[in-house]
Parts: C-alpha cells; structure tokens; sequence
C-alpha cells in the first residue's frame, strides 16, 4: 500500500525528523500517510492522540464524539480553549488539528457511539483508539473491535493514575492477541470506580497517557518498535513510578454479539421502582415559602466550596452511616452536581433504611445554577 502513497515536497519537509529515524524512514511515513485511524472521543484522552496522530502524519482520521465543550473540561483538554465552550467537540477538533496538519483528511461522526452502529463507524479503519471514560462504552469499544477484527489501542485514567495497552492485535501467526475482556471478565460493581468528575483527574495525566496512546498507533501503523501486546503499562504520576503487568489470552473468553453494555454494567436505569423527583424551580418556589424541609447536599466537600445552596453537607460515601441526621416526619429534597450521585443516595436509604419521603433534585446544583440562580459556578 506505501509504495503506492506519494509525499508532496511540502510533506517531505514537514515529517523530515520523522524520515530522518533510520528505523521509520520514508517508508514508514508513507505508511502513516495511507493508514486510517478512529478515535473513540475527543476529550482528556482524544485530546493529545488527535494531536499527535495529526501531527504525525495520519491520512484518515476519524473522530466519534456528540458532547459539547464545557468549561470544566479545559483543565485537561488540550485541544479546545475558553472560546469553544459550547461548540461541538468533534467539530472543533476537526478544524484544528485540519490547522495543525492540512494534509490529512478527518471525518466527524458527531453522534454516541452505540451497539447499533459501532460495527459500521469501525468498518473502514484499521485502528481503533479508545478514548472513553466509562465502562459500558469501554466493552462496547473491544468487543466491536474483536468481532471486526480490528486493533484496539486502549487507555484509561484516574486522579494520578493511567493504564495503556494494545489489545485484540494482529500478531506474527495470524492470531489475534489478548482483549480487553481478558484481563477485566466483568465490569466492577456500580458505583465502585468513580467516574472522572466525581473523583477527579490531574489535568497533565490524560498528556501522558494520550501521548503513549499515540505512540503505541504510530507503532503499529509502521511496524517499527514493539507494541504493548499481551502488557499492561501502569503508570502513578504521585509516585512517579511504572509497572509493566502481562496480560494473557483467556480461552473462555467468548465475544460473538454486541450487549447491552449499559445492563452489563449495572447503569441501565432500574425499572424497579420510580424515584420522586423535584425540579429546580419547584425547590426555589419551596425555600421562597413557608413550608418546612430538608435540603442535603451529597457532594464531596471542595465541591461544596465551589458552590453550594445551603443544604446539609452529607458526602455519598457516608450516607447511610448519616441516616440519623435525615428528617423522616418531613420533605428531605437531596442533590449532587447532576442527580446522579443523589440518586444512588436516595436507592441506598430507601432500600437499606426505608426512607419514604425523599426527593431527587432534577440535573442537581449545575440546573439549579443554569435556571435559577446565575451567580453560581457551573463545574
């Protein structure tokens, strides 16, 4: 295929220290030129591998991302600034990287990358980059890629810590080597990892991590180096230490279908039992009145710093040990940043404590802010 593939002078100048490496040569960037890429999100992680993959030279870049870009995401994501706050990310990362590399293509699927149209977004490249930061779409992501046979280069991040490996590869015999379903079988329990805005991230790490991600798709796309087939690298920014775990191939693993990831994670939405809920305007109209209630707040306490509207501070993890500072005689209204932790709360008292009388607040503090009260920061 690289023998068919023609750098302009231009392409020579610009990727010459690439050429100038005795083991890439010009062969290599000609294979970089003809090779297509999908990267799976464009935001901690998305940010540097679109980078450096533009940068790089790729030809055919795909991006699958329907978020939008939100002030709290610029602490980390490098590819967007103030003035996109709003924007689609997949369309703007298009524009830019097109403005740090006009001679590649990229194509934008601005949409969720689902079971129903995984198999088709993936078809026409040869490599899959997992930018996701969440389990439902993780297994989505390897499972596509082993049932089309593509190589799936995978990352994770978490406060200081990161994970990168090359899963589903095609080796030396034909074989395929392990996936991620090898080295984690099962999602962890519901509510067990928390998810980036809940628990946090360095801002430089998703760099870090985004930039071995890169690294690992150049590798396989050339042939030049060793990818990290059947290896784990583990990564601590705190301790600045680094781990290298051998991940083998489960003979019981099977994948013949695509799921549902969300039920196979314990996210689908319990049909059990209907939580009460209360929208924001309803709770402003409430602590207008006369009536008497409870307002908790079951964020962590830096984020009740950044904005609060005066309800008990009661973090999720000590909820139920908190059960007798919550009023059952009267309305108790409980709130997070989205309703999401919240929720949890309200399951695990009603279930675990019998609690009849509590309510969810609709879209949390960062509603409350966005149609009630301006003055508060969204995060």
């Amino acid at each position: 295929m690289s023998k068919e593939i023609h750098l302009s002078p231009e392409e020579m100048a610009r990727y010459s220290r690439h050429i100038a490496i005795p083991e890439f040569n010009l062969e290599g960037q000609k294979k970089l030129k003809a090779a297509k890429v999908l990267v799976i999100g464009s935001g901690g992680l998305g940010s540097p591998v679109l980078l450096y993959l533009a940068a790089a030279g790729v030809g055919h870049i795909g991006i699958v991302d329907f978020d939008v870009v939100d002030d709290t995401n610029l602490q980390r994501q490098v590819l967007f600034n103030t003035d996109d706050i709003g924007q689609s990310k997949a369309t703007t990362a298009r524009e830019k990287l097109l403005k740090l590399n006009p001679y590649i293509k990229i194509k934008v699927y601005d949409t969720a990358f689902t079971k129903d149209n995984a198999l088709e977004l993936i078809q026409e490249y040869d490599v899959v980059a997992d930018g996701t930061d969440n389990f439902p779409t993780r297994y989505l992501v390897n499972d596509t890629c082993v049932l089309a046979g593509k190589v799936n280069v995978y990352a994770s991040i978490f406060r200081f810590e990161g994970q990168v490996s090359v899963f589903n590869y095609l080796q030396k015999d034909g074989s395929r080597g392990a996936n991620y379903r090898d080295l984690f079988p099962e999602p962890p329990p519901p509510g067990l990892v928390p998810s980036c805005a809940e628990g946090g991230v360095l801002g430089v790490l998703p760099g870090i991590i985004g930039s071995m991600q890169a690294s690992e798709v150049i590798k396989i796309i050339t042939g030049v180096g060793e990818p990290l087939n059947g290896r784990l690298f583990l990564f601590d920014a705190a301790s600045f230490t680094a781990r290298v775990l051998k991940v083998s191939k489960n003979p019981n693993t099977k994948i013949t279908e695509l799921i549902d990831y969300e039920q196979f994670c314990g996210t689908a939405p319990s049909e059990e039992k209907t939580l009460k809920e209360i929208s924001v305007q309803e709770l402003k109209a409430l602590i207008s009145s006369d009536i008497d209630f409870q307002l908790i707040d079951v964020r962590e306490p830096y984020e009740y710093e950044i904005s609060n509207i005066g309800g008990a501070l009661i973090p999720l993890a000590g909820i139920a040990q908190a059960k007798d500072r919550i009023s059952r005689d009267k309305k108790v209204i409980i709130h997070c940043r989205s309703g999401k932790r919240s929720a949890e709360a309200i399951r695990e008292l009603e279930t675990l404590h019998h609690f009849d009388n509590l309510y969810n607040l609709t879209g949390g503090i960062n509603a409350y802010a966005r149609e009630v009260d301006p003055s508060l920061v969204v995060y």
